[in-house]
């Protein structure tokens, strides 16, 4: 089989998915025509909202000025906890954790993560944290990561997670932009068998920083007996978990759909990041719907997605989407290749994970170890493969899909950006046959369109190449760039007029 050969979907998973052919034809054309009429059905549908909205869209997308659901009324932590406790899936596990060595791992019900959450928004509370505060998390990959997204959700605080990799300087930049009225980090973590010493890189940031941080919370992770302590400023986050006034029920903050919800650091040309504003209606709808379409989520799935909640795919299909839609979701701290190049492997088949994603640069390091690593794994439980990132070349996408998919799987290759919030562009699983390294079909609402360098729209006869556009705004989409609208429109609307 060549690279340019379409592969068909297996007619079994064609005739269960949550989309077939028509049905995606169908509504992408309603979601063009009358996209105000197809984004309430799809909110009414995937949410629970405290008061409707009064208007679905309002717009000046060439301005970059965009509203949705203005004047609808919800809260996102509520979405993805608080709504599934009257149901069954109360004691389904919302949340597996696997460590950076094999053997530990624990697993949370949607009753027991919303126990952890609510008490930690308590926590926050009680630390003075309110309604438009920012909290910057700097953690490992540890369920507390979660709960504390969750738990800032929850309260109305937007929260800035930093990946747990990144150095002093770059938690400077983003602590002195966002100015955080608290910081969540971790004595240390886990990664490939190494120690990441997290809270001396938090220590070094905050002596440096223009902004005084007040509060850290500090989660025990490596029980590292040299930590420098500030007292007054440093908390070990067990022992507030453990005070008795933060036990019980945490009240979720009724949010304005546009209120923001979460900023996310990207690199800028400057030099200086670019923090990357979401808001919660708009976005969680995003999150929800992608995750229930591209992934063909059911209920009795496993999924996994590998990335780290330090970038936006983290937020949107380990967080955000899957919580909403009641998928058990399983969060892994360590990496690929340790102790060796079978440990994907080994968890897929642990925890009989039904979806996996995963990132074209991890599916050709796992391919250039050869097919020792992959043997003595069943992979039998896995439906479906995604991948999210960079572009996946042909050769990568073919190995993945015969040497783990066993040739029975569809492989979603995801084209999108923490600046849209959710999946763009991507073979929907049961729509459209396969073709190693293409995207495929543009998500509901999603124009994509191709411009040559003077802006002018080129044909849409499938020879055309040019520069990828998006016309019209859509549900997801980021409000700005934190404390710079201005900077919004130069990088991301004046190139291009109209797009």
């Amino acid at each position: 089989m060549q690279g340019d050969d379409l592969i068909q979907v297996p007619e079994k998973f064609a005739e269960q998915a949550n989309v077939g052919r028509e049905e995606y034809a169908r509504l992408y054309e309603q979601s063009i025509a009358d996209p105000e009429a197809f984004w309430s059905r799809m909110a009414e549908e995937r949410l629970t909202w405290f008061r409707k909205w009064d208007t679905v869209l309002e717009h000046d997308f060439a301005r970059a000025q965009v509203t949705w659901f203005r004047g609808g009324k919800l809260n996102a932590s509520w979405n993805c906890l608080d709504r599934h406790l009257s149901t069954p899936l109360k004691n389904k596990a919302a949340l597996i954790w696997e460590a950076d060595e094999p053997g530990e791992s624990r697993v949370y019900t949607y009753q027991t993560l919303h126990e952890e959450v609510c008490r930690f928004a308590n926590v926050l509370k009680r630390r003075g944290i309110i309604k438009g505060d920012r909290v910057l998390i700097y953690m490992p990959m540890i369920p507390e990561l979660a709960v504390a997204v969750l738990a800032c959700a929850r309260i109305g605080a937007i929260h800035s997670v930093v990946f747990g990799g990144f150095s002093p300087e770059s938690l400077i930049d983003r602590i002195d932009d966002c100015v955080p009225s608290l910081v969540v980090t971790s004595d240390g973590g886990f990664r490939g068998g190494k120690r990441i010493e997290m809270k001396k890189n938090v220590d070094a940031a905050l002596e440096r920083a223009k902004t005084r941080i007040e509060s850290v919370i500090v989660v025990r992770r490596t029980a590292q007996e040299d930590l420098n302590w500030s007292a007054g400023r440093d908390h070990w986050y067990h022992d507030l978990m453990a005070e008795p006034e933060v036990r019980g029920f945490a009240e979720a903050e009724v949010m304005d759909a546009e209120d923001p919800l979460f900023i996310l650091y990207t690199s800028g040309s400057t030099g200086k990041p670019k923090g990357v504003l979401h808001t919660t209606g708009g976005y969680l709808l995003g999150a929800s719907l992608t995750h229930y379409t591209y992934f063909d989520h059911k209920p009795e799935d496993t999924y996994w997605c590998t990335a780290d909640i330090g970038w936006v795919t983290g937020h949107s299909y380990i967080i955000y989407g899957p919580l909403t839609n009641g998928a058990t979701s399983l969060m892994f701290e360590g990496i690929p290749t340790y102790p060796d190049a079978g440990r994907f492997w080994d968890i897929v088949d642990k925890y009989q994970v039904n979806v996996f994603y995963t990132a074209p640069t991890a599916i050709r390091a796992l391919s250039r170890e050869g097919l020792e690593p992959v043997k003595g794994h069943s992979l039998g439980s896995l439906r479906l493969l995604g991948t999210v990132g960079e572009p996946i070349n042909p050769e990568a996408w073919l190995w993945y899909w015969r040497h783990i998919g066993k040739e029975n799987c569809p492989v979603v290759d995801t084209w999108w950006q923490t600046e849209t919030g959710s999946a763009m562009i991507a073979p929907m699983p049961g729509v459209v046959d396969l073709k190693p390294g293409s995207a495929a079909l543009p998500f509901f609402g999603v124009q994509p369109v191709l411009v040559d360098d003077e802006g002018n729209r080129l044909p849409d006869d499938g020879e055309a190449t040019g520069n990828l556009c998006l016309a019209g705004p859509w549900p997801s989409m980021m409000r700005g760039v934190y404390g710079d609208q201005e900077r919004f429109f130069t990088t991301y609307f004046s190139q291009f007029e109209g797009y």
